[in-house]
Order: structure tokens, then sequence, then C-alpha cells
């Protein structure tokens, strides 16, 4: 039976006192920080949460290993289990799902996931991607056959991604990945062999794919599309809908929880799984207090998304929290051009990669239509030769293998790289020059 608002309001206080309780008995790190607020096991579960201790990102790398409550968890082993490649498609120590911190506000860490909560997540997955769908209209479409093309950045432990590929699983379906990364020539002949009824990937991806769509380049016949990774505006949405169909899925998540709401309509907003997060709206601050995962606690962790809540949810969507006015990543695209006309593009989360000893952080500033700059930020003048040798070497691997080759790229360290004002995340690419 399906719970009404009450319901979701005393199923979200019950797990979360289950959770404080977790991290007290079980993390030296919460533990400490409660006490210093005077939080202890006689009044955690009568104190508003609200007095609990907020978390940021920089805190929470630096004391990773006091947070999680399991010993075995260390940032530095789980970078030396991911560069691996014989640990691809595997779980750290068979038990632990990584995800990637793809670093727009900070170096690229990793986020930890225990089998149950894994399993938690991909049900929110999975509600997000057939919200609103009907019984009849779900028997529909899995009668024919779940297929689910994927486009957005494949290669490593992105959350979409390895999501994508756990809910397919869950629904018996087939999926093809396409790397925004591959060539964009070799997109079609794949595509069409495949003949997706489901198509996600992240809005800039999926706008290449509608534009192909558009010119007859691309033959598809999508029961649904889903959005993710990226915000989505309205006018990609009327895109969208045009090119592809008339139902289009933005699924609102990230890397330290993977299904915080989904979005049917614009205008209606966005719906928050209460059931799963709780998130609390101050001023000019969002908390994230992840409800399901016990050996990775996050309690009243800072997010720099933005929000703005409304009062009540509409009856239609069920007992959840209403948002609007949803920013998160916006990134461009690096777009190339030729002589001959050849045109291909670099999606960002496909190049922003780069872990190396000494950089601190880095963007991209297109420069012409066949030219980019990098800019790194190496605080250690004596580092700064070895960064900028497997920087290079690093992008010219990429750029041979997009079929990029007559690109020309330079790097110039600079003192310090700021983030966006608006959304307080890092702009990886800076002052694109469009080709025409």
């Amino acid at each position: 039976m399906k719970k009404d608002r009450k319901g979701i309001e005393e199923l979200q206080e019950k797990k979360l006192r289950k959770l404080l309780r977790h991290a007290y008995t079980q993390s030296p790190f919460y533990r400490k920080s409660f006490q210093e607020k005077g939080i202890t096991e006689e009044n955690i579960d009568s104190l508003p949460l609200d007095i609990f201790p907020t978390l940021n990102k920089s805190t929470f790398l630096e004391n990773f290993g006091e947070i999680v409550t399991s010993e075995d968890l260390k940032q530095e082993d789980l970078r030396l289990f991911d560069e691996d490649p014989s640990n691809e498609g595997r779980t750290f120590r068979d038990r632990y799902h990584l995800v990637h911190s793809s670093g727009s506000t900070g170096t690229p860490r990793y986020f930890v996931y225990d089998e149950e909560a894994w399993d938690q997540m991909l049900l929110g997955i999975i509600r997000a991607a057939l919200w609103d769908l009907s019984i009849p209209g779900m028997v529909r479409l899995l009668s024919k056959g779940i297929r689910i093309l994927y486009i957005a950045a494949v290669k490593g432990r992105y959350g979409g991604a390895m999501a994508v590929g756990g809910g397919v699983d869950g629904l018996k379906g087939k999926r093809l990945f396409i790397d925004v990364n591959t060539p964009l020539h070799e997109w079609e002949g794949k595509i069409d062999e495949f003949n997706p009824n489901i198509i996600i990937g992240y809005p800039s991806a999926l706008k290449i794919l509608a534009e192909l769509t558009e010119k007859g380049d691309v033959a598809l016949d999508a029961a649904r599309v889903i959005s993710c990774g990226e915000p989505l505006s309205p006018g990609m949405r009327r895109f969208f809908e045009k090119v592809f169909c008339d139902r289009v899925v933005n699924v609102y998540g990230a890397s330290e929880s993977l299904a915080l709401g989904v979005e049917i309509d614009s205008t209606d907003g966005m719906y928050l799984f209460d059931d799963l997060n709780i998130i609390e709206v101050e001023e000019d601050k969002i908390y994230l207090t992840s409800l399901y995962n016990f050996t990775q606690p996050l309690i009243r962790y800072e997010i720099s998304d933005k929000l703005v809540l409304q009062d009540e949810p509409r009856s239609k969507a069920g007992p959840f929290t209403r948002a609007h006015v949803l920013l998160s990543r916006n990134e461009d695209i690096l777009w190339f051009e030729c002589g001959n006309r050849h045109r291909d593009f670099l999606h960002p989360l496909a190049i922003e990669g780069f872990c190396l000893e000494g950089l601190i952080d880095f963007q991209f500033r297109q420069t012409g239509k066949d030219s980019f700059e990098m800019l790194a930020q190496v605080p250690d003048v004596d580092k700064r030769p070895a960064v900028e040798a497997e920087m290079k070497a690093q992008m010219e691997g990429i750029l041979r293998e997009k079929g990029l080759n007559y690109v020309d790229f330079s790097l110039r360290f600079i003192d310090e790289i700021f983030p966006d004002i608006h959304t307080g995340k890092k702009s990886l690419i800076l002052g694109n020059v469009r080709s025409v």
C-alpha cells in the first residue's frame, strides 16, 4: 500500500534515528563531533536534525577513514584499486561499490556504497526511470524487452553509468553504452542497429543525438528519454519532447546519493525522494542526509546545488516534497572543425579525469575552431614539468582516440582556479569559441 505524506514522514524519522545512532556508535568522527554539540546516546533520539553538526566535502575527505564505519576503507586504497585496469567492473573487496566524484568542487575522490545501500539506490533509480508510468504501460514496455541506450561518460566509476548498468540487470534488459568520447560518425550505425526504446544520458549528449535524429541521420522510436548528470533547461526539454518523445524524465542525483529526485514536468517541479534522503534548504546552502548508506554515513552534508522547496506536494505525485529552481553542473562542449569540414567534439566529463601528484585543479579554454588551452593549478613549481608532460601525453591519447589529431592545444599554469559565483561549482570549460 502506498504511503501518504504522514507515512513518509514517519518512515523518514525512523530511518534518521537509526542512522544517527549507527553513526554515533560506529564512526569515531561523528561520535566526537556529536559530543562537541552536546549530543549523547541519551538525547540523540529527541534532538531535531538541525542541531546536529554539518559536514562539507573537504572535511569529509580529510576525515574519510574516521567517518566510514568500516576500518578497511581508505581513500588511497580505493584510488589504487580503481587505477588497476584488471579491477574494471569489480567491487572493492567484493562488497563495496565505488563512485568517482567528478571533482567539480575539488579533487576527484570516491564515495562508497555497500551492497544494501547500492540495492536501495538502484530501486530509487528504477522508480525515477518508470515514474508516472501506468501498470499497463509498464507491462507493455517490459513485454517488448528493455533496450537502453546510455550516452555519457562511461569509462570509469561514474555513478550514472554504474547505476544504469545495475538497473538494466534488475529489469532483465539489454544496454548499449556510448562514451561521449566516441567519434561522432560511430554513433549512427551502433544506435540504428541496437534500436533502443529507452534513451538515457547527459542533456548535452542527448542534444547531439537529437540533432542527428532531426536531420535523419539516426532513426529512433523511444518510449522514454531520461536526462541525468546535468541540469535540463525548459528549452532543452521542449526540444527533446519534439524530436524524441513526449515523455522526458529528468533524474536528479549526485555522487553522494545517486537517487535524489525526479522531474517529469518542469512547471510541476522536481519531486524529492524523501524516503531515501533528507534535504534541508537553509538560505544559500543545502544539506543532504542519506538515509540508506550506513557504511559511509552522510549527515547534513553540504552540497552546492540550489533548490527552492515548495510547501506542499501535488496530490497527483503523492507524498513527496516538491522543489523548483534546481541549478547544478552545466558544462559546455568543446567543438572542433578542420578544413575538410570534419566536425566533432570533446565532452568535459571525458577529459576531466586527470589525477596527478601536484595537480590541484584544471580548466579548459577553447581558443579557436581547432585549438584549446589547458589551465593547470600546480603550486609546487618543481612538480610542474612532470605534470605538464603527463597531462600532454594523456591529452594526445584522448585526441587520437577521438580522431581529433588536427586539434592543437597548449598548457598554462595559473595560480588559482575559482568556482562559479552562481553555482559554487568550477566551470570546466571557459570562454568557448564556437565553430561556425
